[in-house]
């Protein structure tokens, strides 16, 4: 099963993009790259969608609302952290592998 990955900042331009280079990159070293389909997208538009979407990395808080479902990304723009962030992404990505 393909997991639907969203990225959003809040303009969904500057900082979304910057990680989205950063997961295409990890996702392919990783081997994982077939099992994830990538959005990008702005705060705004996606807080009343967010459960379209299997993982959602953000760079920018979001509302308390959605807070539960949303992994921080802003490890991914600084590197510190960024490892236990591609941890949990990957994690979330496999659970949906053994329920196969």
């Amino acid at each position: 099963m393909t997991k639907k990955l969203l990225v959003i900042c809040g303009t969904g331009v500057a900082t979304s993009t910057v990680v989205m280079g950063k997961l295409k990159t990890w996702l392919d070293q990783q081997g994982l790259t077939q099992n994830v389909k990538l959005y990008q997208s702005k705060v705004a538009e996606e807080v009343n969608h967010i459960d379209d979407y299997d993982i959602v990395v953000s760079t920018t808080l979001v509302p308390d609302s959605i807070k539960e479902k949303v992994i921080d990304g802003v490890p991914l723009l600084t590197g510190i952290g960024a490892d236990k962030v591609y941890a949990e992404i990957k994690q979330d990505i496999e659970d949906g592998e053994a329920a196969k």
